[in-house]
């Protein structure tokens, strides 16, 4: 028999402390240890939080690595996150101390083969402090393409968790149907789709994601002023304003039929809190179940290739 099993989500989109690795984890490890004091179970934070999305290729030109471009840049790369070196341990120890799942999005370095190349990726960290599961994201959107490179499939993954089964993509990824399906077709109960975009659409889109793929959806960007900007960016004033709003956030959980529960959390730099049942996630797939009884696998077929493609292979 099926129980029922009641989940708080903490959804947290504070800003982080932009370009600065160290201080950006401080902020993420407070924001857990409030959020675990609430009692929530799943924390679920922005796109590349880790340390911070690159706003500024979108006020900048993206080719101009010379200049004020290559300057930051070059502070990201000195401030993104290499898992193979332990960056990503003080987020695990801490969901192994208050036995909760995070869900953290973070600018990754390749250390492994070029030492340079970028790639944003999202991380499932169990609660037994265990990274459960990395994705990258497969296709960085306009500007983005000269911030990180193309992530493979060997991410496409839906993980059994200590909440239930969840699976992630990363902002305009999911407009990409067939990736949707990809975890539709892995018994899905909790959607993460961590972003840097809002508004009605974005909302519109995370409903319709619920109801196509009967699961929980959890949606969120960071809620940023000009003012959240550090000082020492280089050349703050002329990129950025204090009182201007650099991005709404618009947090947001969606129940399995697409309405909405909580949020959406708008210009409030905060966390959005939401109890979800995972049960409720199978018994709307009753009706609708695309990548069950409502698929039709006599017509339609998709291959996912979830292979680890490393770019050379050493023989020694």
């Amino acid at each position: 028999m099926t129980h029922s099993q009641s989940v708080k989500v903490a959804v947290i989109q504070r800003p982080p402390v932009l370009l600065d690795l160290k201080a950006s984890m401080a902020a993420a490890l407070a924001s857990v240890e409030e959020a675990a004091g609430e009692g929530a179970k799943l924390l679920v934070f922005p796109e590349t939080y880790l340390p911070g999305y690159p706003t500024w290729i979108w006020r900048l030109r993206p080719g101009n690595d010379g200049g004020l471009t290559g300057e930051i840049h070059a502070r990201l790369r000195a401030n993104a996150v290499d898992i193979d070196a332990g960056d990503l341990e003080p987020l695990c120890e801490a969901a192994a101390k208050h036995g909760v799942v995070i869900v953290m999005g973070l600018n990754e370095l390749d250390s492994d083969f070029s030492g340079t190349t970028l790639f944003n990726s999202v991380v499932i960290i169990d609660a037994d402090g265990w990274i459960a599961n990395r994705h990258r994201k497969l296709m960085p959107t306009n500007p983005e393409r000269m911030v990180w490179g193309q992530g493979d499939g060997s991410g496409l993954n839906v993980v059994e968790t200590a909440v239930g089964r969840i699976g992630a993509l990363i902002c305009w990824e999911n407009y990409m149907p067939l990736a949707r399906f990809a975890l539709y077709a892995q018994d899905i109960d909790i959607y993460v789709a961590p972003t840097w975009d809002t508004g009605e659409s974005w909302i519109a889109s995370m409903r319709h994601i619920a109801k196509e793929g009967g699961c929980w959806v959890i949606g969120t960007a960071t809620a940023m002023e000009g003012k959240d900007v550090p000082a020492d960016f280089p050349s703050r004033d002329e990129l950025f304003t204090d009182d201007e709003w650099i991005n709404d956030g618009d947090a947001v959980i969606v129940k399995p039929m697409g309405g909405v529960l909580a949020g959406p959390h708008t210009r409030d730099k905060s966390i959005l809190y939401g109890d979800i049942d995972i049960e409720a996630a199978r018994r709307a797939r009753r009706s609708l179940d695309v990548a069950g009884h409502y698929g039709r696998p006599d017509l339609f077929k998709l291959d996912v290739n979830r292979k680890v493609l490393p770019p050379v292979s050493f023989e020694d």
